[in-house]
């Protein structure tokens, strides 16, 4: 079992910048390939961006290329998701998910993790 605990969410006026974390525990953290996905109301819980085991390849979203970077520190069991230049599309309850994976190949589909967590609130006003 693995559990994701995600934090950082909150309100930030458009253009502003938030940091999520995501603190993972239960098994060996840096065998596991880590995603962000997001969800507004009304709407389908979609792919923002994915990390491989080791940090080396990312993947994103279109809707925020060159706007989020993910990162992880797998000494602390913690993924990241710095958030720029926020625009009010971007509100949503954003989570954290994970799988095992050893390799470079990043899921971007939902039912392709196995471990989701609570999810943090983002609220972007413009």
């Amino acid at each position: 079992q693995v559990q994701l605990v995600e934090s950082g969410g909150g309100l930030v006026q458009a253009g502003g910048s938030l940091r999520l974390s995501c603190a993972a525990s239960g098994r060996t953290f840096s065998s596991y390939v880590m995603g962000w996905f997001r969800q507004a109301p009304g709407k389908e819980r979609e792919f923002v961006a994915a990390i491989s085991w080791n940090g080396g390849v990312t993947s994103y979203a279109d809707s925020v290329k060159d706007r989020f970077t993910i990162s992880r520190d797998n000494a602390k069991n913690t993924v990241y998701l710095q958030m720029n230049s926020l625009k009010p599309e971007d509100t949503a309850v954003y989570y954290c998910a994970t799988k095992y994976s050893s390799g470079s190949y990043l899921p971007r589909l939902r039912y392709q993790y196995n471990y989701w967590g609570q999810g943090t609130q983002v609220t972007v006003s413009s």
